[in-house]
């Protein structure tokens, strides 16, 4: 089960989660989609997660460049 945490100062994000066991970032977006992005180890969550992050341009410029496709269930 995924613990997805709101995101309210993002026009294009509005959840995020991690596991930290597979190393896995999850994202949900406006239109309701829902993203993985893989190879992922704690630090960059903490980048990622942090209030300061634009969740876009992260997203843009670090997790792009990392293995992702979208979530199934």
């Amino acid at each position: 089960m995924i613990n997805w945490i709101p995101v309210l100062d993002s026009t294009r994000v509005v959840a995020i989660a991690y596991d930290a066991q597979s190393e896995t970032i999850y994202v949900r977006f406006p239109n309701g989609s829902e993203w993985r992005y893989e190879s992922c180890p704690p630090m960059t969550w903490e980048e990622f997660s942090s209030p300061a992050a634009s969740k876009g341009r992260y997203i843009a410029q670090v997790l792009n460049q990392r293995p992702h496709g979208p979530l199934t269930s």
